[in-house]
């Protein structure tokens, strides 16, 4: 039977415009430093990890971590599309549920090129050939808009047609997401629009304009887990926050078919997180906070149904009803979401665990959703990748940060003598912070 596992650390960098000004080095080491100081240990406790990051070279992971130490733990980089850093803290918790070690890092970091998303190879096979295809014999492909743009506009557009939703619930979405980012010091983008400069603003394919489209970013985040006797050997209770059920799924059959709402993945959403609940033994009745992969403001539409937080085609109501944003059932995406706070696509999903640790902490400051139990998290990648999880406090007790301040509600950039209290203590260092 798998051993229980618990985020003891999180830390992420600032998601920032591509600009090459920062190199993904750094970005790593930022997010390393700040969990481990987190957790209240050094790098020397950890003793398995995992990278994650879309664009780089190989074994970019070992080229950040050895700036902590050359400590000859297994070091794997991992490759899953928008939900790369979600595999990647799956990869972590499975290590330690496993018994195999008792504390493990899940790294994600990300420097990306400005403008949409586009494949490092043109010589070779799209992983997405099968249902691009598909998608242009049904509705044909644009070769001036964005892939990604399509596959989820189209699938916002088959939903408003079979459901009777409306482009304004697509803006409520983007307004939410963008308010929400005005109080998260991390977030790429932290301004406040009106629905009708979100609905004005340039139209990038079908209803979703340039305000409801996540942006490219560069930044980092992390998690350090542990088991439960590591938890209890470190005095962590009061901070430890238990993953209390992880699941990843891949595509069915249902993303070739003829209905677009299924390119964009749902299936494996709504598999994930139905086997999740599952284990965990709850509904989604039981949850107060989600953060969730709202690339665009039509995949957050979408996935209000896949994850059951709606009933089938009743995405809107819950949008009407404000049951999305404070004073609702549920608080979606508090951290400003992927459309606000950006989309680094190997940090995505350890931002989205932070974000939900420091709520779990009560940690979160303006805001904070009262009451948190349990809290929510969906990452996916096209091609693909779906990864739920279900996170829940420890302890009814709250500890205070030991950075010395609260992460959660200020960004600060790590100093040297944070390097130094977070960097193996028994090897020689393969290079020196530069700080």
């Amino acid at each position: 039977m798998a051993g229980k596992v618990y985020v003891i650390g999180v830390g992420m960098s600032k998601f920032i415009k591509p600009r090459g000004e920062i190199d993904y080095p750094e970005f790593g080491l930022e997010a390393a430093v700040k969990a481990l100081i987190d957790a209240n240990i050094t790098y020397d406790k950890v003793e398995f990890a995992t990278c994650g990051y879309v664009y780089g070279d190989s074994t970019a992971g070992q080229r950040v971590l050895y700036q902590l130490g050359m400590t000859q733990i297994p070091i794997i980089n991992v490759n899953n599309n928008c939900s790369t850093g979600s595999t990647a803290l799956l990869q972590a918790r499975n290590a330690v549920a496993s018994g195999s070690v008792e504390c493990a890092m899940a790294l994600g970091f990300e420097r990306m090129a400005r403008g949409s998303l586009s494949s490092a190879f043109t010589d070779r096979t799209n992983p997405l050939d099968h249902v691009t295809m598909v998608m242009a014999d049904e509705v044909g492909f644009d070769p001036k808009a964005p892939p990604a743009a399509q596959f989820f506009g189209n699938a916002g557009i088959s939903y408003m047609e079979k459901y009777g939703v409306t482009s304004r619930h697509l803006a409520k979405i983007a307004e939410k997401n963008h308010r929400h980012s005005a109080r998260n010091p991390y977030s790429q983008f932290r301004d406040i629009y009106t629905l009708e400069q979100i609905e004005q603003s340039p139209k990038v394919y079908g209803p979703l304009t340039k305000l409801q489209c996540c942006p490219t970013s560069d930044g980092a985040g992390c998690a350090i887990v542990a088991s439960e006797a590591f938890v209890k050997k470190h005095g962590l209770w009061d901070q430890a926050v238990e993953i209390v059920a992880q699941v990843m799924a891949t595509d069915s059959p249902k993303m070739l078919s003829t209905d677009p709402i299924e390119w964009a993945g749902v299936d494996m959403t709504r598999r994930a997180a139905e086997q999740a609940f599952k284990i965990a033994g709850i509904t989604s009745n039981d949850v107060q906070v989600v953060e969730l992969h709202d690339c665009f403001s039509a995949n957050e539409l979408i996935t209000y149904d896949a994850l059951g937080l709606t009933a089938p085609g009743k995405a809107h109501t819950l949008i009407d009803s404000g049951d999305n944003t404070y004073g609702g059932k549920y608080v979606v995406n508090p951290s400003g979401g992927l459309i606000s706070k950006g989309h680094p696509l190997g940090a995505t999903g350890l931002a989205q665990c932070s974000e939900l640790v420091w709520q779990a902490r009560n940690w979160a400051g303006d805001r904070q959703v009262p009451n948190v139990k349990y809290a929510l998290q969906h990452n996916v990648g096209l091609g693909g990748a779906a990864v739920v999880a279900i996170y829940k406090k420890a302890s009814d007790k709250f500890t205070q940060p030991h950075a010395g301040y609260n992460p959660a509600i200020e960004a600060r950039p790590i100093t040297q003598e944070d390097y130094n209290k977070a960097k193996s203590t028994k090897r020689a260092q393969f290079l020196e912070a530069k700080l």
